[in-house]
């Protein structure tokens, strides 16, 4: 099974950016949609947003558009979130999730997605 390996999380202030990655341990980024997800403590694992790896169309959950982003990177088998004017409700454990059913655009569902990594944190200070 594909390694995912996420990376970029930390403690910012609001306002702040980051981006985070999510590395496969091979190449497999064309054939599946790639997913990040966030479960904040007490909740749910809720979608962020997810890219199409074939053809580039991305998805981004209300509650961030516009502040989020998503880009792939075939070269180095890596889709990254971009985030830009974090605010302390988005602190969460950011996944990063590839499924299988290539949708345009990818699919919101966690239970579509059938590989998960391990997770990193963002925590944003007010």
């Amino acid at each position: 099974q594909v390694q995912l390996v996420e990376s970029g999380g930390g403690l910012v202030q609001a306002g702040d950016s980051l981006r985070l990655s999510c590395a496969a341990s091979e190449r497999t980024i064309g054939n599946r949609n790639w997913g990040w997800f966030r479960q904040a403590p007490g909740k749910e694992r809720a979608f962020v947003g997810g890219i199409n790896g074939f053809d580039n169309s991305t998805r981004i959950t209300d509650a961030v558009k516009g502040r989020f982003t998503i880009s792939r990177d075939n070269g180095k088998n890596t889709v990254h979130l971009h985030m830009k004017s974090l605010k302390p409700e988005d602190t969460a454990v950011y996944y990063c999730a590839t499924s299988t059913h290539l949708t345009t655009p990818p699919v919101a569902l966690s239970a579509l997605y059938d590989n998960w990594g391990q997770g990193t944190q963002v925590t944003v200070s007010s």
